[in-house]
């Protein structure tokens, strides 16, 4: 495994400012790495082990950036979590739940230690591999897309609130689509109404419904289809596939981003059939412990 090196360890751990942190689980991994797990997983070189990892961000006492891997799962979720709340918590793993010290960061990171000099990759003498670098999200792709997802599943109210159910009662199938932009901070919906029932609608609807209605009877890899909280009784859904990415409640709609519709968010109405698809994905979906 990459970045194992016991000296290539001992550099990372020496003087580390940790700067944030990340779970890497089949339940909860940074979308942008992959579609599910074992692929986020593999951007960084590691095996998908059941029980998943820590990723802890930072920088040595040369300013050089650092990602720790911990097996240590919980230690992480305290900090994550009291972090979140606005507590102070520090994080400093025993070197005895190191499984990696990799060069670089996967996941861009706004802040920097102070009194240290600016973020940069190890040197290639101490790194001993390429450095992990964010993937690129500057022009709509994968990414961006799951990305887009994450949003639409944290701001969950201000996206739903964008939507008229009525427009969804005029569509053969019970379902109508809509177009707001990903990162249109205005919210306003696309002009054009695209019917996107299972019959005869949007393709790149119809498309992703079947297939989330395939991970059904055959299982995907782990994490394609996650479960997680939500108001009330609902849960949140998410699931993802190739070229494609869907944010639903449970006991509401649905919102489908695609590769080859950059930017777009396409919302798709209950209907007779959506309640029933989601009903099954969330039997079948990993959740947090």
């Amino acid at each position: 495994m990459a970045g194992t090196d016991e000296d290539t360890v001992a550099a990372a751990e020496d003087a580390l400012y940790v700067l944030t942190a990340a779970l890497l689980t089949p339940a909860k991994f940074p979308s942008v790495l992959g579609d599910d797990y074992p692929e986020a997983c593999a951007a960084l070189g590691l095996a998908p082990l059941a029980d998943g990892y820590g990723l802890v961000l930072g920088q040595d006492g040369e300013g050089a950036r650092w990602t720790v891997v911990v097996d240590d799962v919980s230690l992480v979720a305290v900090a994550i979590a009291s972090w979140d709340c606005g507590m102070e918590h520090d994080l400093s793993p025993d070197e005895r739940t190191v499984v990696a010290a990799l060069p670089g960061w996967p996941l861009d990171v706004a802040v920097a230690a102070p009194g240290v000099p600016a973020p940069h990759d190890p040197s290639p003498e101490i790194a001993e591999c390429e450095p992990l670098t964010p993937p690129d999200t500057s022009t709509w792709g994968p990414a961006q897309r799951r990305l887009g997802a994450d949003e639409i599943a944290l701001q969950w109210a201000v996206w739903r609130e964008q939507i008229d159910d009525s427009a969804f009662a005029t569509a053969s199938g019970g379902s109508d689509v809509g177009t707001p932009a990903v990162g249109d901070s205005s919210g306003t919906l696309g002009q054009e109404g695209q019917q996107g029932a299972p019959k005869g609608g949007h393709s790149g609807i119809r498309r992703v419904l079947t297939e989330a209605r395939a991970y059904v009877d055959a299982p995907p890899p782990l994490g394609r289809v996650r479960s997680s909280f939500a108001p009330g009784d609902a849960r949140t859904l998410r699931a993802d596939g190739p070229g494609w990415s869907l944010v639903a409640r449970t006991d509401d709609i649905a919102f489908v981003l695609l590769d080859d519709e950059p930017g777009e968010v396409l919302p798709v109405g209950r209907g007779p059939e959506l309640p029933g698809l989601l009903e099954a994905l969330d039997k079948m979906a990993v959740r947090p412990l």
